[in-house]
């Protein structure tokens, strides 16, 4: 079977290879990124009708200050997120099938003042008319080099789970780095956008039905069985 690798960061990689192993793929964690919290300051708690979450890391790492913007309702990128705001508390509003932008459109008219807990990398935003937005940067990712074992790996045909479309550009460095063949390897997204981050020359781009790992291992599982990577692009 052609391997999956997946690069995430923890804790999402380790949950994602055992998922993928419940479904009879065979996959190799190799993250390639570090998340570390950032210290930051939660604004007066009357200030916002909502929060907005790109990452569920927006939550394992807002620390204390999280605490002061429990009581507002969230809107959540896809499922992992909004699950992990639930484990919390949070009351989760709606969540997003692809991406933030996604999200923005199904905000309830009453909610027009939002927070953002973000990551130091972040996408810009096009806000509907009449709705301000406030940003607090809670973590960072630090992209990290491309292990001998991976680059071993990835010399022979491999499908790659990409989570973000800052793994999809360190991605594409790193094998540019290690001057690794990209037609050898095939990518599976979460969505348009992290694809199309990735660049051009890979043997296939896929992109998933919705973005939720569940979706994301259900194209990975397709494209096993389409050696000649035909899925969809």
């Amino acid at each position: 079977m052609v391997p999956l690798v997946v690069i995430r960061p923890e804790p999402g990689c380790t949950a994602t290879v055992s998922a993928a192993r419940t479904v009879g793929l065979e996959p190799h964690g190799f993250p390639l990124f570090a998340v570390t919290p950032r210290s930051w300051q939660a604004p007066p708690p009357d200030n916002h009708d909502a929060l907005l979450l790109g990452s569920a890391n927006a939550l394992r790492h807002a620390g204390p200050g999280l605490a002061a913007v429990r009581h507002l309702p969230a809107y959540a990128v896809g499922e992992a997120t909004a699950e992990a705001a639930r484990e919390l508390g949070l009351t989760v509003i709606a969540q997003g099938q692809g991406g933030l932008q996604d999200v923005l459109g199904r905000l309830d008219p009453a909610h027009r003042r939002l927070l953002r807990l973000s990551g130091a990398e972040r996408i810009a935003l096009n806000l509907p008319t009449g709705v301000t937005m406030t940003e607090r940067i809670v973590y960072a990712s630090q992209a990290q080099p491309m292990p001998a074992d991976l680059t071993a790996l990835l010399a022979e045909p491999a499908i790659v789970a990409l989570h973000s479309a800052e793994a999809a550009h360190h991605f594409s460095a790193e094998c540019v780095r290690n001057g690794l063949r990209r037609a050898r390897l095939r990518l599976c997204a979460l969505g348009p956008r992290i694809a199309a981050a990735g660049g051009e020359g890979w043997g296939e781009v896929a992109v998933a039905a919705d973005t939720s790992d569940r979706a994301l291992l259900a194209l990975a599982r397709q494209m096993c069985q389409d050696p000649w990577g035909k899925t969809n692009s």
